[in-house]
């Protein structure tokens, strides 16, 4: 890929602009290099830290992303997690994410991957630049295919709830409008009473 200018910062949540998270040697620090649409960020935090504090700046927690993907797919190693689904923050690792090698990347910024040899992958994102990720062709493969089932299935369970809320709200404008009508005809033709007898 071209080489941009890199800055530095002292933290980092991933947002729809975030590409890629790569770990890189800082000294004797794992560091994360944070490939974005049009730079590319230096931050003091491994790849892992950096995805589980997003999971937290989103009102969830990396655990339960994991066990959800677990239970949506039925699979229980190197799962890809929903961040934040409402942004399409869906993201996999390339390796195991406990492994200080692991790449963290986004399916939806991906457009195509290219097999260098055996244990080596380009992976094109749709600025047109590329990186290069030490795992086979087959494995990212196999990370996207999962992360699209992930993703489908998210957004499927989250437009069946948006479908349930809006018949919920119209139901209940519904009844608050026959509500409102009942209560004008008994203004309008007040309910006669009979003379009370002697």
């Amino acid at each position: 890929m071209e080489k941009n200018m890199i800055s530095r910062r002292e933290d980092y949540e991933i947002s729809p602009f975030t590409f890629a998270i790569v770990p890189v040697e800082y000294g004797s620090k794992t560091y994360s290099k944070i490939i974005e649409f049009d730079e590319e960020i230096l931050v003091p935090f491994k790849p892992s830290s950096i995805v589980k504090s997003s999971c937290f700046y989103f009102g969830a927690n990396y655990p339960g992303r994991c066990e959800s993907t677990k239970a949506l797919l039925g699979i229980s190693h190197k799962v890809p997690i929903s961040i934040e689904p409402g942004n399409r923050l869906f993201f996999f690792p390339t390796t195991s994410p406990a492994k200080e090698s692991c790449i963290w990347l986004s399916y939806e910024h991906i457009v195509s991957r290219v097999k260098i040899d055996s244990n080596k992958t380009q992976i094109n994102f749709r600025n047109k630049q590329s990186v290069e990720v030490p795992v086979s062709y087959n494995i990212i493969e196999n990370q996207m295919l999962r992360t699209a089932m992930l993703k489908s299935k998210i957004l499927q369970n989250l437009a069946e709830a948006e479908r349930k809320a809006i018949y919920l709200y119209n139901t209940l404008q519904v009844n608050d409008r026959k509500s409102d009508f009942q209560a004008k005809d008994e203004h309008v033709y007040p309910e006669k009473k009979e003379p009370l007898k002697p």
